[in-house]
């Protein structure tokens, strides 16, 4: 009983431990922080060769994504935070990079702001001649 249970749980075994090692994740020389500072270095140079953020902005974010040793993809979310903090951990490295760190966050400030306003649109159009529930079945 246990051989035949040893004969057919080794070879999936075998197999999983075959996978795992052969994914990227197990490779030691990636690095996070190197594809933050890849990331960074590509966007700070387009910028300051004159690109704008957009252009520059895709670039970077696909270097991060085939960088990264993750299982899941980063978000733009995190590579823009990756990218900050390469470029405040090493000023001297990404001069004059300061400023475009913004235009990272305005598009996700611009949602927020429009979410915020949804919000607000819905919650007043709801409120205004709307009665509650112990009003509507009050006879």
């Amino acid at each position: 009983m246990l051989r035949s249970t040893l004969a057919r749980v080794l070879p999936g075994l075998a197999l999983a431990t075959a996978l795992i090692s052969a994914l990227p994740v197990a490779r030691a020389a990636d690095n996070p922080s190197d594809a933050a500072g890849k990331g960074a270095q590509v966007y700070c140079f387009m910028r300051n060769s004159g690109n704008n953020h957009e252009v520059s902005w895709l670039a970077a974010y696909a270097l991060i994504k085939r960088q990264s040793a993750s299982l899941f993809k980063t978000s733009p979310e995190h590579a823009a935070v990756m990218i900050t903090e390469a470029v405040v951990q090493n000023p001297g490295t990404f001069p004059d990079c300061g400023k475009y760190l913004g235009d990272l966050y305005a598009s996700a400030a611009l949602e927020q702001q429009q979410k915020q306003q949804r919000e607000a649109a819905t919650s007043s159009s709801s409120s205004e001649g709307g009665a509650t529930r112990s009003e509507r079945y009050a006879y």
